[in-house]
């Protein structure tokens, strides 16, 4: 039983990372993989929903093809849905900060910008995290620009705290880029902090 949940985590895995490329440039943020017995329907979950409808109509009968041949798959149908707010979502955040450093933006204006965003959109704090060659230098450096209340470790942030990674590819070589954003503060870490 345990075997067969996880190989089936597995394959969802494998799923993800095969559709993720086909919708690059809409900004994915999670993929979904809902079974039925007649049916198997993957929501993509997009932070650019125009860019990921015409990404869908374009490659459809492709990916649906693949899908049944390399993941034996039943009837496969792939459904686009926008994310509500696109700056609460790190993995979207991260995307918008990688495309922001390959166009040639200063990485730290970039971090302030989207952290501005982020705390805007009604987040309670925010990491992000940008490592790798960042002043031509030959030495790599690793910057972090924080605001608010974030939290490192421990049961809440395992289930509040939402992550997200990219690497942008520049000439001097590949920038890492990590996002941590913390929605809303719980209660009992309220109560604690204020004691």
């Amino acid at each position: 039983m345990h075997k067969k949940i996880i190989s089936q985590i597995l394959k969802d895995k494998e799923i993800e990372d095969f559709i993720i490329p086909y919708f690059d440039r809409a900004e994915v943020s999670k993929v979904k993989v809902e079974r039925s017995p007649s049916s198997t329907r993957i929501v993509v979950y997009v932070g650019r929903k125009n860019i990921g409808e015409a990404r869908r109509r374009k490659y459809e009968d492709e990916i649906k093809e693949k899908l049944i041949n390399n993941f034996k798959l039943i009837n496969p149908t792939i459904v686009v849905e926008e994310v509500q707010n696109p700056f609460l979502d790190a993995k979207i955040v991260a995307c918008r900060i990688k495309k922001a450093l390959e166009r040639g933006v200063n990485f730290k204006r970039a971090a302030m910008y989207y952290l501005e965003r982020i705390m805007e959109s009604g987040a309670a704090g925010a990491e992000i995290r940008i490592a790798g060659k960042l002043l031509g230098k030959e030495r790599s450096a690793a910057y972090k620009f924080r605001k608010g209340y974030i939290l490192h470790s421990g049961y809440y942030k395992e289930k509040l705290v939402d992550e997200g990674y990219a690497q942008a590819l520049l000439k001097v070589g590949i920038i890492g880029i990590q996002v941590r954003i913390l929605r809303k503060v719980p209660e009992e870490v309220m109560l604690e902090k204020w004691q």
